[in-house]
């Protein structure tokens, strides 16, 4: 059996359709709740570690001491050969656990914008079926102010107008997601309900009545993604 565990960092950001992907096959996740007490598994003792987003930055260990603990964790998995998945800030953290700078982006990106596949210069470089393949455009929902650089040895996979990395792979089994494939209604509706204030700010941003105006088809659609990323990653342990 498959040992799950993932990372939230506030109650508001949760596994979303990332759930229902573990419950469809009996699998069970343990979690680390920073927000409750920050006490770390053994990584020896997980196959697939998932890091979720959070309203804080990767830089702000002096207000939140424990993200220097996940970040080290972070990289442990990766020295494993685990799989590991990031979305948003769980993202930025695989960057900086890979070495690479997280920093403000050039402009704030809330709401449903499209993002396209990037085409790596000379293909698949280490090998066919290698890098998760995302549609050459898809429409998914943002929630970020900061980015980060490409983390060396890494492979762009997506990006967007207004954020150039939005989704990195490294290696066959780690990825990083700037974006939200696995959001629900309820899960956005939260997010706007207790992020407000970050709808004021310059940037890319659609106001709260546009983002929760989308159908269920839309969130189907990115749901649907999410599953194949998710299988993609773990397929070499099934």
């Amino acid at each position: 059996m498959m040992r799950v565990h993932f990372f939230q960092h506030v109650p508001f950001e949760g596994l979303g359709s990332i759930g229902a992907w573990l419950e469809e096959r009996r699998l069970v996740a343990t979690a680390t709740r920073f927000f409750e007490e920050p006490l770390l598994p053994e990584p020896e003792a997980i196959d697939l570690l998932i890091a979720m987003g959070g309203p804080m930055s990767v830089n702000d260990g002096d207000r939140y001491p424990w993200l220097h603990d996940e970040r080290r964790f972070i990289a442990e998995m990766i020295r494993q050969g685990k799989a590991v998945l990031g979305v948003c800030l769980g993202a930025q953290l695989i960057a900086s656990a890979l070495g690479a700078d997280v920093y403000p982006n050039r402009t704030r990106e809330i709401g449903w914008f499209p993002v396209r596949r990037v085409h790596p210069p000379d293909g698949d470089p280490r090998g066919e079926g290698r890098l998760f393949r995302f549609p050459e455009e898809c429409l998914v929902f943002h929630w970020h102010g900061e980015t980060f650089d490409l983390p060396p040895g890494a492979v762009r996979l997506a990006e967007s107008e207004a954020c150039l990395n939005q989704a990195f792979q490294y290696g066959r089994r780690v990825i990083g997601l700037q974006f939200h494939l696995e959001s629900t209604p309820s899960g956005v509706r939260d997010l706007v309900q207790n992020c407000a204030a970050e709808l004021n700010l310059p940037g890319s941003v659609q106001p709260p009545e546009q983002i929760l105006s989308v159908t269920g088809h839309r969130y189907s659609k990115i749901n649907r993604l999410m599953a194949d990323l998710l299988s993609f990653l773990v397929e070499p342990g099934l």
